[in-house]
């Protein structure tokens, strides 16, 4: 190695970055299809190599001889020679076993070996964790019932052995539908050349005549907030002409792809159904929340709800913002395999570990398009992202230093100094429509009096918050404060500045949601701004970093001031008028 590459790859599988070397910008982009960030101080960038990261680099149709060049051409120095033979190991896991069915043997499938491995069916058979698939041994292939099917993929994959699924799928109860060419509101419509893309990569090699062929027919689709996901959704239903079930996250998302689905395809009201706490409508599209689907009556109850999966013959099943799916909307995937399933998401990130389950039970990664992209074409806004260090005043630090733990957390988020700011900024862009969004309901509520701004919480009625929502819409409300609710699916097109007071925690999927909030093309081709505030020298800083940390991988900088600045600023624009 010449010692001028951007890189320097470890032996623990984390690769740093130098920001300040000319070939940043490249090596980021090359790093983002292999490797995951995980943290992005001022002069490093740290990525990690994992199986699951290198697992989605091969389902997009990368080769371990692809990466291992590109690791080589990147790093300053030697690449460690254990590094690059792991590579060539994980990577030759992925395709090394299939799921197949057979003519021959109704209500059992096989798990083929296809490449030359003779011991790993034997240790596959002796492996505890799999004993209750009743795995039964046939030449080159493992034989075990279907019902078996979603649970045997995730075990294998925490056991580091991907399975690719070609066992097919049923085609569902067909459901004649088209794209319209004019929306029902007469604005004229086409798929995007990248959604198209994205329901290529989707469903692009399956025939819906036929129901076992092909591989297409399972994955995730990732965009940003703002691109259309929701049109890849409408566009896969077309394709395939089938019934389907959708499931989102709350109420409002429910009811923006029945409005979407009406305006944008030729299926009548009549055809589809709203099933949430207010209506149980299950029609040939029916639409849901994973919150109904997860209710009980009692903590160890039954799940009534989950009958859902089963209530119609469904041929496809959409999971939205699939990064939030629960738990025991998993277990119940895990039973419908041979149903095609489409996840849509901004952001693969799941705070809880579980992109493996997402991987394995709903499919891998099919399709991607970098938010920095999109905004260059102008098919999402440009947004300015600052991060303001709010200083807190003398006997607020006195009492974060003397707490202990999450305490001093949430002390630092909820400065009261931070409203005094807000009020600042909001005289900053008096021509904008914004969102003031965070975690505490106190701190929310203070703000929502001293700006005299109407609040939406989770207790707000629907229809209140539809209210409170097209009121903003129509810009007959400026300011609009919104707790965790505003992270899920809202659509607001004409929000051009976020100001986030407060978050949970490191959670980098809400720091993107929120973020996306802002993202659809603005009328006027105007830049937003997100604005998140930050004690200075406190936990609430710390937790900030990590926030950021998918953001800065799609290639947002954060740009870091302190109060005085914002306060300086808002002096010389009263100066100005």
């Amino acid at each position: 190695m010449n010692g001028t590459g951007a890189c320097i790859v470890q032996r623990d599988f984390t690769v740093l970055l130098e920001k300040g070397h000319p070939g940043f910008e490249q090596a980021k982009n090359k790093l983002a299809l292999f490797a995951e960030l995980v943290k992005s101080p001022a002069m490093f960038h740290t990525y990690r190599i994992t199986p699951l990261s290198l697992w989605n680099a091969a389902a997009g149709g990368q080769t371990a001889d692809d990466v291992v060049e590109m690791l080589r051409c990147l790093s300053r120095w030697e690449v460690p020679g254990k590094v690059l033979s792991d590579i060539r190991m994980w990577m030759s896991r992925y395709g090394s076993l299939a799921l197949i069915r057979t003519d021959g043997a109704p209500g059992m499938l096989y798990l083929e070996q296809r490449r030359s491995n003779p011991a790993l069916l034997d240790q596959l058979e002796r492996e505890p964790s799999l004993a209750s698939f009743r795995l039964q041994r046939d030449g080159f292939r493992l034989c075990f019932p279907a019902v078996f099917r979603g649970q045997l993929k995730q075990e294998a994959a925490r056991l580091g052995y991907p399975v690719i699924d070609e066992a097919g799928y049923h085609r569902g109860h067909t459901l004649p539908v088209a794209l319209r060419g004019v929306t029902g509101d007469g604005q004229p419509f086409a798929l995007r050349d990248y959604q198209a893309a994205g329901v290529d990569a989707f469903a692009g090699r399956v025939d819906p005549a036929e129901g076992q062929a092909g591989h297409g027919g399972s994955g995730v689709i990732v965009l940003p907030c703002g691109a259309g996901k929701t049109i890849v959704g409408l566009a896969a239903l077309e394709r395939l002409q089938c019934e389907t079930l959708i499931l989102t996250s709350n109420v409002t998302s429910v009811r923006q792809w029945i409005t979407e689905i009406c305006q944008k395809t030729t299926l009548t009201s009549e055809q589809i159904g709203e099933y949430s706490g207010d209506k149980k409508q299950v029609r040939p599209v029916t639409v849901s929340t994973y919150q109904i689907l997860t209710h009980r009556t009692k903590k160890d109850g039954d799940f009534q709800h989950m009958r859902l999966f089963n209530e119609r013959d469904w041929g496809l099943i959409i999971y939205d913002e699939v990064h939030l799916l629960p738990a025991p909307v998993f277990r119940a995937t895990a039973d419908i395999q041979a149903t095609r399933r489409l996840g849509l998401t901004a952001t693969l990130v799941r705070e809880d570990g579980c992109e493996r389950d997402v991987f394995s039970l709903i499919g891998p990664k099919l399709y991607e398009v970098p938010w920095r992209e999109l905004e260059r074409t102008g098919h999402i806004a440009r947004v300015e992202c600052q991060e303001i260090q709010v200083a807190m005043a003398p006997s607020l630090r006195e009492k974060y230093e003397a707490a202990q733990g999450r305490e001093k957390f949430r002390i630092a988020s909820e400065n009261s100094r931070k409203t005094t700011l807000l009020e600042r900024l909001l005289r900053l862009h008096e021509d904008r429509q914004i969102l003031v969004i965070g975690q505490y309901l106190q701190q929310l509520a203070e703000a929502a009096c001293v700006l005299q701004a109407p609040l939406i919480t989770g207790s707000t009625p629907q229809e209140e918050r539809v209210r409170l929502f097209q009121a903003f819409r129509e810009r007959q409300i400026q300011v609009l404060i919104v707790s965790k609710v505003a992270n899920f699916a809202v659509d607001l097109p004409d929000a051009s500045v976020a100001v986030q007071i407060s978050g949970s925690f490191g959670s980098r999927q809400e720091e993107a949601q929120r973020l996306g909030r802002l993202l659809r093309p603005k009328a006027t081709g105007e830049k937003a701004y997100f604005y998140s505030l930050v004690s200075a020298d406190s936990r609430e800083q710390h937790f900030a970093l990590r926030r950021q940390l998918f953001l800065v991988e799609q290639g947002y900088e954060y740009m870091i001031r302190r109060d005085e600045a914002i306060f300086q600023d808002d002096a010389s624009q009263s100066e100005v008028l």
